[in-house]
């Protein structure tokens, strides 16, 4: 059977699945507001949840916190993602949704180490473990709608939403904190205006809820589990094999763009705020001009690997990792234009796979497996390589051994390449086509003939 030789889409479908990409991008929007908006704040976070006696042990227990809650990050990715391949994408994304802005509320609502002493930091740290069950859950059944949704010829330009989105959340932390410190005196940054972004972020999560609650189930989990999940069947146990070898793949695919951002993106700010003088509105402000840029950058990189496949970018990310890893760390001063050009590159270092991102690694695992596998394996890439980066630079930036750091992003950088090399192309192919090539199935007949 031809797949691509199937009757073409009615307009109504069509609009319906581009309203539904909105919907869950704005939900992306949210889990990456909120997520970098913690370390955009973790100054502030560190002086109300931690003894205010000594503010470099505070930041980095906030930091350690931060780490703390992408533990719970690939068992959120686990458990949604399992749910998500047996219920469907959309009511999964929902719940995920309810778990999100309810944890944005609860960080406006923080209690303080001065009120209530340690309890302030035994909070913070199971609001964060809850939010990185629904980070967990909310990244890999997002990349694998965004994925399922797209046709296949434009899956790299629609898989590029979730990232764009993402970029706009973080532009929206950056452009949060850049507002408030340059109205606020430090005093009141650090007594109460720190709140305001996260209460922002309670209000993006229940207007995103909103949106999804009308979005669309996708084809191809319809009619490759979707129909057996409705009817209640059992679900076929998983091909290990197969689940495995995608796993592999997608730890080599997402290392780049994991260290890549949490080092040279996410973080950077708080780096140069506190690690080379730089003032907190300038340093914020550059971080906001730099973002916007990338969101030019990712959709036209999502149509070239439509154009010229997945495997040129992937390679092309670990090559630049390898070759800017030292220029981009030694670069940043307390000049505000430093940090400008050193986030530039990074971004672009980043965008070579983050635009494409949720596409190269759905195309990695057959759909009935694919949350689950998604959601466990890059949540726990980003736990490993993602928000251990932060903590780690610090840390031996204070032993005056930060060269160490940026060695192990060249040795990051190989390992993607590796992957480069390894993954097939799989540009433009239906993920039904590639259902049949990964797994054994009624559709077996077909992958010999494909292969």
């Amino acid at each position: 059977m031809d797949f691509r030789a199937e009757a073409p889409e009615s307009r109504t479908i069509k609009d319906a699945k581009r309203r539904s990409l909105i919907a869950s991008g704005v939900g992306n929007a949210l889990e990456w507001f909120d997520w970098n908006l913690y370390g955009t704040f973790s100054v502030y976070l560190a002086a109300n949840a931690f003894d205010s006696g000594d503010p470099a042990s505070g930041l980095l227990a906030t930091l350690a916190v931060f780490a703390v809650g992408f533990v719970a990050r690939p068992i959120g990715g686990l458990v949604f993602g399992r749910l998500s391949d047996r219920l469907g994408r959309r009511s999964v994304m929902v719940l995920t949704m309810c778990l999100l802005a309810g944890g944005s509320v609860a960080m406006a609502a923080m209690p303080t180490y001065d009120h209530v002493g340690v309890w302030a930091s035994v909070f913070l740290l199971v609001v964060r473990l809850v939010q990185g069950l629904a980070h967990g859950g909310e990244a890999g059944v997002s990349y694998t709608y965004a994925a399922e949704l797209a046709p296949p010829e434009k899956r790299g330009l629609w898989s590029c939403m979730p990232f764009v989105a993402s970029t706009i959340g973080l532009m929206a932390a950056t452009a949060s904190a850049a507002t408030l410190s340059g109205l606020l005196d430090p005093a009141d940054m650090t007594a109460w205006g720190w709140r305001v972004g996260f209460a922002f972020g309670g209000v993006l999560g229940l207007f995103a809820l909103y949106l999804r609650r009308n979005s669309v189930e996708t084809d191809v989990f319809m009619d490759t589990t979707g129909q057996e999940a409705l009817a209640k069947t059992p679900a076929r146990p998983m091909n290990w094999r197969s689940a495995l070898r995608a796993g592999v793949l997608i730890v080599l695919l997402s290392v780049g763009t994991n260290i890549s951002f949490y080092a040279w993106i996410s973080f950077a700010p708080t780096n140069a705020i506190s690690g080379h003088g730089m003032h907190a509105n300038a340093a914020f402000t550059v971080s906001l001009l730099a973002q916007g840029l990338i969101i030019l950058l990712l959709p036209l990189l999502g149509m070239a690997s439509d154009r010229f496949g997945r495997k040129p970018l992937v390679l092309a990310q670990g090559l630049l990792m390898v070759v800017l890893a030292f220029p981009i760390a030694n670069m940043v001063s307390d000049a505000p234009w430093t940090l400008f050009v050193a986030l530039v590159l990074g971004q672009l270092v980043w965008a070579c796979v983050g635009a494409i991102y949720p596409a190269v690694v759905a195309e990695q695992v057959p759909t009935r497996i694919r949350a689950t596998i998604v959601g466990f394996v890059v949540s726990l890439s980003v736990a490993i390589f993602g928000g251990t980066a932060p903590y780690l630079n610090t840390w031996l930036d204070s032993l005056g051994k930060s060269w160490i750091f940026n060695a192990y992003i060249m040795a990051l950088g190989v390992v993607v390449v590796v992957g480069g090399l390894l993954i097939r192309e799989t540009k433009g192919i239906d993920l039904r086509e590639l259902d049949a090539r990964h797994e054994d199935s009624p559709r077996a007949e077909y992958a010999g003939r494909v292969s």
